[in-house]
Formats: C-alpha cells, sequence, structure tokens
C-alpha cells in the first residue's frame, strides 16, 4: 500500500488557486468543449487520485455513466515526482474497452508523462481515447483534446488544499 502524501504549497508565492466554486464552473465550460465536439465518449476513465473528482464531474455533467479509474502515482510533493510514472493495483480492466470511445479526465497535464502513459494503454487495447484535464501546461508532452484553462504555475486544487484528516479531528466541527 502506497502512503499519500500531503503536498503543501504554502511556501510557494506564484501559484494558481482553484476554488470549489471556481471547480463548478471550470467542469460545466470543460463539459461543454467535449459536448461541442463530435467525439461522444461512452466511458470515463479517472486517472486516480487526482483526476478523480473531475471525473466525477464530468460524469454528471456529460451524463456518462460507464466509469472506472485507473492508478497511477507520480507525483510525490510539491514538483517532486518519482522517475517515471508506474500503475497501481487495482489495474483497469483494458479487456472491456475493446472498440468504445473513451474520454481520460485528470486534473492537470503537468509533465504529460501521465496521461501519456494512460492514453497509450487504452489504446493499445482498440479503443479510441481523447483527454480532458482542468489545467494544461506549456512543458506536458501531451497535447490534451480537451483544456479548461493554461498555466505553468503550480497548482492549488480545493480537494488537495488542506492536510490529511487526522483522528483527532473527526467529529470537532460538531462540538
Amino acid at each position: 500500500m502506497t502512503t499519500a502524501y500531503h503536498a503543501d504549497s504554502s511556501a510557494l508565492v506564484d501559484k494558481e488557486v482553484l476554488t470549489w466554486e471556481g471547480f463548478g464552473v471550470a467542469i460545466r465550460e470543460l463539459a461543454t468543449l467535449v459536448a461541442d465536439s463530435s467525439f461522444r465518449p461512452e466511458v470515463l476513465v479517472a486517472v486516480a487520485r487526482g483526476g478523480l473528482i473531475p471525473g466525477g464531474g464530468l460524469s454528471y455533467a456529460l451524463g456518462i455513466k460507464l466509469t472506472d479509474a485507473i492508478n497511477v502515482e507520480f507525483y510525490t510533493d510539491v514538483e517532486e515526482t518519482l522517475p517515471d510514472p508506474v500503475l497501481l493495483a487495482p489495474h483497469l480492466d483494458t479487456d472491456s474497452l475493446k472498440g468504445r470511445r473513451i474520454l481520460v479526465v485528470d486534473d492537470v497535464a503537468d509533465s504529460g508523462r501521465t496521461l501519456a502513459l494512460v492514453l497509450e494503454l487504452i489504446q493499445e487495447h482498440g479503443a479510441e481515447a481523447r483527454s480532458a484535464v482542468i489545467y494544461g501546461k506549456s512543458r506536458s508532452v501531451v497535447t490534451p483534446d480537451y483544456v479548461w484553462r493554461q498555466t505553468d504555475k503550480w497548482i492549488v486544487f480545493p480537494w488537495s488544499a488542506e492536510p490529511p484528516v487526522s483522528g483527532s479531528q473527526v467529529g470537532t466541527a460538531a462540538q
């Protein structure tokens, strides 16, 4: 089991901060980009962990009921990565994707290496894959098909802006 570390970006001055309200706007606008294209995804695959929440939002906004996730580890802290992205178990059921139109969703195409790995894997299994991200960066090795915003700053997402909750914090809000 891999431990999930919190990326504390409080020391960074130049960063992009996405709020929950901004996330709602981003998802609707990103969904509109997909809906206005000729691509009609049958299955949405979220890249865990960062793409899980955007994937859920897009699945509702686009009316896509068939969803799955692929587990990839790459970032270990603010601007720190493993040497290469690594697929983690449980693995995506790639056999069920053959001949399908797949929308791969992640929060950001930073280096683009995670997205490239996932797209290649899905396409190798006979699916047509396109990608959607909230943020794209100029250094990405992949140009996502659908991007809400471009930035080269570190991004603080609302779901990872705070450190993980510890047991001593649970229930204190109700008191």
